[in-house]
């Protein structure tokens, strides 16, 4: 019998190798081709270990190196990323093989150098080298991560066309690289034809480009399928379906991932249980969340986050930071991703010296730089009202996002800095960054409380020519916009063009038209809305009880006031009430709306006292006319408005006493009228005036058009009311007076200035006074112009001589 004798190659652990004696054996032509197999080993398992330079001392010192020896020297070189070694390597290699060149490609891609592992892969063909799985698996997956289509699509072409499509390696990078470029129809078709050979990378490859495209159920789908094949689930697998489980709130099948995931071993794993601690916080489930959290050996500060998100997501504020806190506590490396979220909690609590901490904690730990950091600290001190902090941490920012100038712009908006927020918007287009659907909504909300069109149409142009897809909220902005400008007309047709249409948009529309002097149009748009299933709201209410007041409908008043809470479940509020009592107030009901106002159920406001006080004043009821005054003093002490109706009330009742009582009362506290003024936008500029005023730099022009104006007004019919004038004035000084109030003013430059038959758009901070609401009847009747004017109270349309108020304003 013979026995062959096995040859131990093997001389123990690498560690006690003597390169030394190594080298007499590599001399010896005996032992030499034993000594180059087990040099050929030991250089592979140093390269493996990551003990590069000690491999290239063991290469340099072989005599004879052959192919294995180069590419296991270039792979190690490229794997560990020092790939200007590895292709200096690579060109003093004599013979190249497939290995060779996809050892360096592999490399390139590993570390995202796309542009040479390109060139190097066409460069490889073109020399005659067939690129293997290996290299087609290294290139594919690079267009995953660099989201390369097209490249991906080539690569495609050439597998198809060497027969390498088949190969699941192959298949399994295809599926990956078309599911990241959002291609998931044509990763669902890969997918299906290598029905036989999928194993377990290819499904998670499927599961996760389903996720990540945002089709739970699909994931889900997939998911039991692979089951059912028998296929293992893995720590890839297993965050895929945890993700989509998030995303739909899927938590009863989440539940049973979960119990998957113990079962197969995978309970303990750190990226496991971190998509365990999201996947409970996006169902809501924070109790669950928790419990996976607690029990997490390693602190991750992922699966914190995830945790501080969902309660942020759940309005427990506290909690979130309670949590923020243990954090710190355990000296965790908090990221840039932890402070947005608990920056986000103090927009809630409104606990701006915490916030100041966490900004300190910020700038300490050198996160001070990071643009999303930033952009959550400006969102946060913004919403805050904290203006000037804001515009700090963003005026200090290197590198400004839209989102950065978006915050800003939205944060300016939302307390009241109108003009500073489009002024900042003309900033954001000058630096050249492209405004978003939430920046549009602020400029358009800012431009619809300054009243200013021009500028308000000039950003829908820009909304157009962006090409943006149409966004609910931009067409509701824009179509309220147009509404709050006078624009009625303009609203309507952006309501029309609008492919979705909310409640908001809806009530936008119909307290359009109501505030526009057209209630009866709001009244139809309101049918039209509960046609179309659409359930009204606090505000829509308003709207309607607004445009019955205006009409003088008092019994659709009544019915659309107790459908509130009867039919739709909604409780009348103050608002409501004072809408309702001016609507019975001027209908001259001042007995049902004072019993009305005593079955309150909720406590009468100032809107309700003046709803009411502005009824007395117009039917002489001097006592309920006292009893609404004296609660506006107590509920407005220093409000101007309560204190002028009442002194002219005692003045038309002949009680001089009482009214300089009243007069003096107003003088003691100190409180003083608001001037009124009234403001027109031309060539994108909005000129302001005063009563008389002379600051204007086409003054003379202005007064010169006047005189013009109140001739042939007079001559049309006008007489001028002196009840609007200044009591301790002679008969001319009071008409003169008149002549120059600040609406007036505005509608002579308004006619110096606007085009032939354009519409005069006028606003007033105060109520128009009768005498120039007369006035503008005549005006618009003898320049046959279209005179729009918002005072405090509505809009007023003049048009032929005739207003849309009805003239009870």
């Amino acid at each position: 019998m013979y026995r062959v004798r096995t040859l131990n190659l093997y001389w123990g652990p690498f560690e006690q190798i003597n390169l030394t004696h190594l080298s007499h054996n590599i001399a010896n032509p005996i032992g030499f081709s034993y000594s180059r197999i087990e040099s050929n080993r030991l250089l592979n398992d140093l390269s493996k270990r990551g003990r590069i330079d000690e491999a290239r001392h063991m290469f340099d010192k072989m005599p004879c190196r052959d192919k294995f020896a180069w590419n296991t020297m270039i792979a190690a070189y490229a794997n560990s990323g020092r790939l200007t070694e590895a292709n200096l390597l690579f060109h003093e290699t004599p013979l190249k093989s497939s290995i060779t060149w996809s050892s360096l490609i592999s490399g390139y891609c590993k570390y995202g150098c796309e542009i040479e592992a390109f060139e190097l892969y066409w460069q490889m063909q073109f020399e005659g080298q067939k690129p293997n799985t290996y290299t087609l698996g290294s290139v594919i997956r690079l267009c995953s991560t660099m989201g390369f289509r097209q490249r991906g699509e080539q690569i495609h072409g050439y597998a198809i066309k060497t027969r390498l499509d088949g190969d699941v390696f192959v298949v399994t990078g295809l599926v990956d690289m078309y599911a990241k470029c959002e291609s998931i129809l044509e990763a669902e078709y890969l997918f299906e034809i290598v029905a036989d050979s999928k194993n377990h990378a290819t499904w998670t490859a499927m599961l996760t480009g389903y996720s990540r495209n945002g089709d739970g159920f699909k994931a889900i789908e997939c998911f039991r399928d692979m089951r059912t094949e028998g296929v293992e689930s893995n720590q890839f697998t297993f965050p895929s379906i945890l993700t989509a489980c998030g995303a739909i709130s899927a938590r009863d099948f989440g539940v049973q991932v979960h119990g998957c995931i113990v079962r197969s071993g995978f309970g303990a794993n750190i990226f496991v249980q971190s998509a365990l601690v999201d996947m409970y916080s996006k169902c809501r489930d924070l109790n669950s969340a928790k419990r996976v959290l607690e029990n997490m050996e390693i602190n991750d500060v992922i699966s914190w986050n995830a945790m501080i998100v969902g309660f942020v997501r759940e309005g427990f504020e506290e909690e979130a930071l309670s949590l923020f806190h243990e954090m710190h506590a355990r000296n965790m490396k908090i990221n840039d991703y932890t402070y947005p979220s608990v920056l986000n909690c103090f927009v809630s609590v409104k606990d701006i010296q915490n916030a100041k901490s966490v900004h300190c904690l910020i700038v300490k730990t050198g996160f001070g730089a990071y643009k999303l950091v930033n952009n959550a600290l400006v969102d946060m001190y913004a919403k805050q009202g904290k203006l000037d902090y804001a515009f700090m941490v963003f005026d200090q920012m290197p590198d400004k996002d839209v989102i950065s100038w978006t915050s800003l712009v939205t944060g300016y908006s939302y307390n009241g800095s109108y003009e500073d927020a489009i002024k900042l918007f003309c900033d954001m287009r000058i630096a050249g960054v492209c405004p978003d659907q939430i920046a549009l909504a602020s400029v358009l909300s800012a431009c619809a409380e300054l009243t200013v069109m021009e500028f308000g149409q000039q950003v829908h142009a820009t909304i157009i020519r962006s090409g943006l897809e149409s966004s609910l909220s931009v067409d509701n902005s824009l179509l309220t916009m147009y509404a709050k400008c006078g624009g009625i007309e303009d609203a309507n047709h952006v309501f029309d063009s609008m492919e979705t249409r909310n409640v908001i948009s809806w009530t936008a529309l119909i307290v359009g038209y109501a505030k526009n002097g057209r209630g009866k149009d709001s009244l139809q748009f309101y049918d039209q809305m509960i046609a179309t299933g659409t359930k009204p709201d606090f505000i829509t209410f308003i709207g309607l009880l607004f445009a019955c007041s205006h009409t003088g409908l008092v019994e659709e008043g009544r019915q659309y006031f107790g459908s509130m809470d009867n039919v739709y479940g909604i409780k009348p509020g103050p608002e409501h009430y004072a809408c309702m009592i001016d609507l019975l107030g001027r209908s001259g009901k001042l007995d049902e709306a004072k019993e009305l106002l005593n079955q309150m159920v909720v406590e009468p406001d100032a809107t309700v006292w003046k709803a009411l006080l502005a009824a007395c004043r117009v039917h002489g009821e001097l006592e309920l006319g006292e009893t609404a005054a004296k609660n506006l003093f107590k509920l407005e002490p220093m409000n101007s408005v309560p204190y002028v109706l009442l002194s002219n009330m005692y003045s038309l009742a002949g009680r001089w006493e009482d009214a300089a009582r009243i007069r003096r009362l107003m003088k003691s506290r100190g409180v003083n009228k608001e001037p009124g003024c009234s403001w027109i936008e031309s060539n994108s500029k909005v000129h302001t005036f005063m009563s008389e005023d002379r600051s204007h730099p086409m003054m003379n022009e202005i007064y010169s058009k006047i005189d013009e104006i109140i001739i042939l007004i007079k001559e049309a019919g006008y007489v001028p009311d002196m009840n609007f004038a200044l009591q301790d004035m002679d008969k001319e000084g009071k008409e003169i007076g008149l002549a120059y109030h600040s609406e007036k003013l505005a509608i002579a430059f308004g006619l110096l200035t606007l085009p032939q038959r354009a519409p005069v758009r006028i606003f007033k901070n105060l109520r128009v006074c009768g005498d120039c609401h007369t006035a503008m009847k005549y005006i618009s009747k003898v320049y046959l112009r279209h005179i729009i004017l918002r005072d405090s109270n509505c809009f007023h349309h003049f048009r032929e001589g005739k207003c849309s108020c009805g003239d009870y304003w």
